[in-house]
């Protein structure tokens, strides 16, 4: 596992829509051994091996994080946002933040009244996006020439690896984007010869539409998205609800009628031969992920969902195990590799 290249790719700002930074890294990692690498005009990446005009097997995993984006600057030069993706407010209380400008990033830190100015209501209330701001210490005219309406940010907060994990933000799925690239690595050194194409998806977090285009641009035979999923030692997260994914529980695979029984079946079978850790999460509907859209995409893609079990999702201190996420490749390297000739993935 490439520790070095899944760090890079965390410690890059680049959210919804801006993921140039970030693919940018994969991108390079992929020019290492991938057959062909390209992009396209959406922010999506494309890695490949055994080139050729067969359909492929896709593996997706989204590069975007969620963010912010400048909606009004005030007289006194403070800035308010709107979120990009889906954020808890109370964990954005004085973060520091990356604002990506024009002519150079700036730093700023998301204000909100000190408690020794509250009222006793004002105390008991929860944070709104609307009440906070980003303070740059700038001047005034300089915040405004440099920080535009439409100017996006992210929160400054750097990886760290620490007893068998990563903490940091954006885990939520640069971790994803990370594990496909990295299953295709161990498929090329394992001498796989099926046409397969990793792709470092965009623009997950606000509608999943980075899939639907390279869905449609790949039109694969079948598919595998990889996301986080909730993991459940952490106190408040419901194993009724959510599954028994614990850390050190290996990869979690989905189950329901959004996934595609086949493919799940095949994973559960190499998992068990090649005892590689996993778990099952029920979807009663729709998953969440690049998934809904992949299988919707052309004449349906059948496709399966493997996760990371992931604390603190759409934090700025998200944590994973490394052991999880070598799971995860293994599983995807594993089910790949054991397919023989053309595959029937009709629902039974």
């Amino acid at each position: 596992m490439n520790l070095d290249f899944l760090k890079a790719l965390l410690s890059q700002a680049a959210p919804s829509g801006y993921e140039a930074r970030a693919a940018a890294v994969w991108r390079a990692e992929a020019e290492t051994f991938a057959d062909r690498v390209t992009e396209d005009h959406y922010g999506n990446v494309y890695a490949e091996i055994n080139v050729s005009e067969d359909r492929p097997i896709a593996l997706m995993g989204h590069l975007d994080e969620i963010g912010l984006i400048v909606s009004y600057i005030n007289d006194k030069g403070f800035i308010s946002v709107l979120p990009v993706g889906g954020w808890d407010p109370q964990v954005l209380v004085g973060q520091r933040v990356r604002l990506l400008a024009e002519d150079g990033d700036i730093l700023g830190v998301i204000g909100k009244k000190a408690i020794h100015v509250m009222d006793a209501e004002d105390r008991s209330k929860a944070s709104k996006l609307e009440d906070l701001w980003i303070d740059t210490a700038l001047e005034v005219e300089e915040v405004k020439r440099r920080v535009p309406v439409g100017t996006v940010g992210v929160i400054e907060q750097p990886p760290i690896e620490q007893n068998g994990h990563i903490i940091s933000k954006a885990v939520d799925n640069r971790a994803g984007a990370f594990i496909v690239l990295e299953a295709l690595r161990a498929m090329k050194a394992a001498g796989v010869t099926r046409r397969v194409v990793a792709v470092a998806t965009s623009q997950e977090e606000i509608g999943c539409f980075g899939a639907q285009v390279s869905g449609y641009h790949l039109n694969p035979v079948a598919g595998v998205v990889v996301d986080v999923t909730h993991e459940t030692s952490q106190p408040g997260v419901e194993e009724k609800k959510y599954g028994v994914a614990p850390f050190g529980s290996g990869a979690n695979l989905s189950v329901g009628p959004m996934l595609n029984p086949v493919i799940v079946r095949q994973m559960k079978q190499v998992a068990a031969e090649q005892s590689i850790p996993y778990t099952l999460s029920a979807s009663g509907r729709y998953t969440g992920t690049d998934n809904d859209t992949l299988a919707l995409t052309r004449a349906g893609v059948p496709a399966a969902v493997v996760s990371i079990p992931n604390r603190y999702m759409h934090s700025p201190s998200e944590m994973v195990r490394l052991s999880d996420v070598q799971a995860c490749i293994d599983i995807i390297a594993a089910w790949v590799g054991s397919l023989k000739g053309e595959q029937d993935y009709t629902r039974r």
